[in-house]
């Protein structure tokens, strides 16, 4: 035997003298059984079927009936003794050896007969319910029949050490299965290398790692609209691959980039590219994985987080959603949370704390800056804030071409166009318009899809599902009409107010039974004139239908929402009154508190403002319907028997827009559309978002 071969005996413990069988080429044959914790069970139930049969039963003694024992042996003299068994309910009955020939015993026993004769029993057995009282009832059986010779009757009791011994042992195995199932959770389950869903690993981080050379499938040309945060990123990852460039001049490499922006605008997909650009381990993780129920997990969490980023250094952490653990500490002491809080506190700790680390770089995403706590947001935690907004029509048109690569689409299609009438959408929007042209184009059964499909996509994600067969009263359809065509009236007619683009009175959505889209124009400063034709506008809608039949109905519930908010908006925030003058009572950081910034007396003029401003507009929103009353008739009775019109359309039906349209393009050149312009060469790219006016039935 060879020293490798003694070795492997060694090895082999207490199972050194089983062998397995080989092949002729030396192979082991088969697998080596492996013991499973199911065969506990097995034999569990094995041992307690066995008891339940065993239990009380002789294996000499033949089971019989009282009347056969009283008729055959008890008559006849041939019972040696009884045995009553106290603690079983039966009788045993002894029979005399020399009885034991007789036919009627070799009738009953047949082939036991043999046994019998060499046993000194018992024999037979019977039941009886009172043992206790079968002394009795023998003893009156022999006064009836006084030629039957008394019998020995010898109460027992069995001794029972299976029962007690199994009573005893089941518990306790019970016990033991459910222990070492327990165990066996607790370590992460079978394996023995332990998971994250083990007890023990409950303060371990749940980060998923990227490591250098995993393959992701999003990189930096599949972000677009983003140019400006791509590039403050890009310049991260150059950070960690080429340190020199900037310690040489005595520069330090940035802790920690916040990414923040609006729902959808491409903050989670810029971090996994990130993650396929980056040439190092990059550990992704939500906000919410460090929140669990039981006490100090995610300071726990945090701490195994840094230590295995330490490890990985130089390296890039993700924390998406990061205000579900950096809220404000102590803003609202009736709903504080100290568990989050000490999440907070280590994660400032490990993120810039006395023990700082160099090497790792904290990227975080929200959608809500404003309830971050300001010592997360301080430079040295994170040096950068990166604002990540919706993007422009340059913007758009990038994402379009993005998300069109692997949709069949028809080379006629007008993207510029698209992204011209999308303004206000963010990138997951633009996915989802695109995902919906392809399956309406896929519904329709055709072989590309085409811009009247991606025009009713918009359309869809606008307004919702349309719903051509909803049943509506010819009385309201006319209504909603003469509503629809109010707003366009007073879009057409009022110099700051949006240019239409689309008039519909098919009903969408869950409550919309008409709305108009508007193009409003690239502007980021309103003034007083600007912001009243705006809500003259939204007004047209109730002032029409007070025009034409008198009576106003609840379709202008929307319509007045946003009125209200325009106007309060006008004196409380924007400083636009005279009366209450260049005051502003808005304070972001003072949304939850249920006070007001101002008196009561203050608060009765506010209303009054905000009162007499609607009522100025809606009473100047009459007059020009009033005027116009031939224009929105046209308008009504067009959108009743076609029930869309677009722009174009209304031109033919009430002429072009009185008022000149800028229009500003890619290089910046402000070009003036006059109404005798037809059309120009180089189709606009401002930035223009898409009104949806709602009419709306309580």
């Amino acid at each position: 035997m060879n020293q490798e071969e003694q070795s492997n005996n060694k090895k082999s413990g207490p199972f050194q003298g089983l062998k397995r069988k080989k092949d002729s080429s030396g192979n082991p044959i088969g697998k080596s059984p492996k013991f499973s914790f199911y065969w506990i069970y097995v034999v569990a139930a094995v041992m307690l079927i066995g008891y339940q049969v065993l239990r009380g039963v002789t294996p000499d003694a033949m089971n019989i009936t009282e009347l056969k024992f009283k008729q055959i042996m008890l008559v006849n003299n041939d019972v040696l003794k009884l045995e009553p068994v106290k603690n079983k309910g039966v009788i045993r009955v002894f029979i005399k050896p020399d009885s034991l020939t007789k036919p009627s015993y070799k009738e009953l026993l047949g082939d036991k007969l043999v046994y019998a004769k060499t046993s000194k029993g018992p024999h037979f057995q019977f039941s009886y319910s009172k043992v206790d009282d079968y002394q009795e009832n023998l003893d009156k059986y022999f006064a009836i029949h006084p030629e039957v010779n008394p019998v020995a009757v010898d109460p027992v009791s069995d001794p029972e050490f299976f029962g007690p011994l199994v009573n005893f042992l089941f518990p306790l195995l019970m016990f033991g299965l459910l222990f070492v199932l327990m165990m066996r959770k607790m370590g992460g389950g079978s394996g023995g290398g332990g998971g994250a869903g083990g007890i023990f690993n409950i303060g371990k981080s749940k980060a998923q790692l990227f490591d250098k050379g995993t393959k992701v499938n999003i990189n930096f040309n599949d972000v677009a609209g983003l140019e400006e945060a791509k590039q403050e990123v890009m310049e991260i990852v150059d950070f960690l691959k080429n340190p020199k460039k900037y310690t040489a001049l005595g520069g330090k490499i940035p802790k920690g980039a916040l990414l923040v922006g609006p729902p959808g605008t491409g903050k989670t997909l810029l971090a996994k590219a990130m993650a396929g650009e980056a040439q190092v381990p990059f550990f992704s993780l939500s906000g919410s994985d460090f929140v669990e129920l039981f006490v100090g997990v995610g300071a726990s969490r945090v701490r195994d987080l840094f230590k295995q980023a330490r490890e990985k250094a130089p390296c890039i952490i993700f924390i998406d959603e990061i205000d579900a653990i950096g809220r404000a500490r102590g803003k609202n002491m009736m709903m504080s949370n100290d568990e989050r809080e000490n999440t907070l506190n280590q994660l400032l700790v490990e993120m810039d704390g006395f023990g700082g680390d160099s090497g790792i770089i904290i990227l975080a995403a929200t959608n809500r800056p404003d309830v971050l706590d300001s010592a997360l947001l301080r430079p040295g935690r994170f040096d950068r804030q990166i604002s990540i907004d919706k993007p422009d029509v340059k913007g758009r048109e990038e994402i379009f071409h993005v998300h069109l690569k692997p949709i069949k689409h028809s080379d006629k299609l007008a993207i510029h166009k698209l992204a011209e009438q999308t303004p206000g959408f963010a990138g997951a929007d633009i996915a989802n318009v695109c995902n919906e042209a392809a399956l309406i184009a896929a519904r329709k059964g055709k072989s590309q899809v085409e811009m009247d499909d991606f025009q009713d996509a918009i359309d869809r994600v606008i307004g919702g599902l349309e719903k051509k067969n909803k049943i509506i009263l010819p009385e309201e359809k006319k209504i909603i009409a003469y509503h629809e065509a109010g707003h366009a009236v007073c879009g057409w007619y009022l110099e700051h107010a949006y240019p239409l683009l689309k008039v519909t009175i098919v009903p969408r959505g869950v409550a919309a039974l008409g709305y108009a889209q508007y193009t409003p124009k690239e502007q980021y400063l309103y003034d007083v004139e600007q912001l009243t034709d705006q809500m003259c506008m939204t007004l047209g809608g109730r002032a029409s239908e007070d025009i034409f039949f008198g009576k106003i109905s609840t379709g202008a519930q929307n319509d007045l929402q946003q009125v209200t908010k325009l106007s309060y908006a006008m004196v409380t925030v924007y400083g636009m009154n005279e009366k209450i003058g260049n005051v502003s009572f808005y304070d972001p950081q003072q949304e939850s508190v249920f006070t007001k910034p101002y008196s009561e007396e203050t608060g009765k003029i506010i209303d009054e403002e905000v009162r007499g401003l609607v009522d100025k507009a809606y009473q100047r929103t009459k007059a020009l319907l009033t005027e116009r009353k031939a224009e929105v008739e046209k308008i009504a009775l067009a959108l009743l028997d076609r029930e869309v019109l677009h722009q174009q359309d209304v031109e033919d039906l009430i002429g072009k827009r009185p008022y000149e349209e800028k229009k500003i393009f890619a290089n910046d050149e402000v070009v003036i559309l006059t109404p005798e312009v037809d059309s120009i060469s180089t189709e606009p790219a401002a930035v223009e978002e898409i009104k949806s006016e709602d009419h709306k039935a309580e």
